[in-house]
């Protein structure tokens, strides 16, 4: 049998498992959960295992301690949104009184009067002490972002609306976490905007090819919480769901987002023909499911190495990378 263990704000039970943990689940519904296999405390509202309907106990174990306050995913702000545009795309988010959005700095395109902006040391969520503040506004420099998040917060009466955009054409992609089991892993700069209570964190590549040729470096966004997230991408942009063991070779530069339950890895693209003349650098990124990957038809990187190319013919295009020149051809960059 599964044993589960709660918190909701200070106050842990646990073990619990079959019935008296479903039963723990309806009276609290807010409350954080942990089992065996868990790498973090989740929403209990973001645990399918918890529902009446679905409840597979498997083997027990101990839990990881709780996180004071709440454990690491605060309750995001429940926030409306509307996305305007094809290929300009801007998010605009009603607020109800007292409820924020947090955004990049210089993301807002308009705001009501009544929407107090305020500029926060990291990624907006107040909770923790300052060491906490500045070891979250490090990962975010980590990530290329800003030191600071810039907060909106509905102080008057009624609801209110605030707007973000990107500045390049591209897709927002609006996510909500609790549908996500409270996490997904992106591209760097992709953030453009979440509902106050979303955290903005970093995810490592471990594996040393994934790091150097995966497109992305060893460094990507890690978005953990229970609320709506707005991460804008290149281009258009197509979700797939994979199932277990299936396997989608993509360009490395259009992995734009995937849940933590998929596999990332590179396979060789081929020959070395394929290599030298087949434009498409030395590895495809390999997700293997099971899970869900959003792609991104043109890449930032992509598009500013077009951009470049124009502006200073032999300068080069591409997407770059740690090898400097070399890596435009191993990477596929000349195109």
């Amino acid at each position: 049998m599964t044993q589960w263990f709660f918190h909701d704000d200070d106050d842990r039970v646990g073990p619990l498992d079959g019935q008296a943990a479903l039963d723990y689940v309806r009276a609290h519904p807010d409350a954080f959960c942990w089992r065996n296999g868990m790498a973090e405390w989740l929403p209990v509202r973001a645990v399918a295992e918890l529902s009446p309907q679905d409840s597979p106990w498997g083997s027990p174990g101990a839990p990881p301690p709780p996180t004071r306050g709440g454990g690491r995913y605060s309750r995001a702000d429940q926030i409306d949104f509307k996305i305007h545009g094809q290929e300009m795309q801007f998010v605009e988010v009603e607020l109800d009184p007292g409820e924020s959005a947090i955004a990049e700095a210089g993301a807002m395109v308009y705001k009501d009067p009544t929407v107090e902006m305020n500029t926060i040391f990291g990624d907006g969520n107040e909770s923790g002490g300052f060491l906490d503040k500045l070891i979250g506004a490090g990962k975010r420099v980590l990530t290329g972002e800003s030191l600071f998040t810039t907060v909106f917060t509905q102080q008057g009466r009624g609801k209110a609306r605030v707007a973000f955009a990107a500045p390049f054409p591209g897709t927002i992609l609006p996510l909500n976490l609790a549908d996500l089991g409270g996490g997904l892993i992106c591209q760097k700069d992709s953030f453009l905007a979440a509902a106050k209570g979303v955290s903005i964190g970093i995810h490592f590549q471990r594996r040393i090819l994934t790091g150097l040729f995966g497109g992305e470096g060893f460094i990507m966004q890690r978005l953990t919480g229970d609320g709506w997230v707005f991460a804008h991408v290149g281009g258009t942009v197509m979700e797939r769901q994979l199932a277990p063991g299936e396997v989608l070779h993509v360009d490395t530069g259009c992995v734009a987002a995937f849940t933590p339950d998929i596999d990332f890895d590179l396979v060789q693209v081929g020959g070395v023909k394929s290599v030298l003349f087949g434009g498409e650098g030395l590895f495809f990124a390999t997700l293997r499911g099971p899970g869900r990957v959003w792609i991104q038809s043109l890449p930032f990187s992509r598009l500013a190495g077009r951009m470049l190319s124009a502006a200073m013919p032999g300068a080069g295009k591409g997407e770059g990378s740690v090898l400097g020149p070399l890596g435009d051809i191993v990477m596929g960059g000349k195109r």
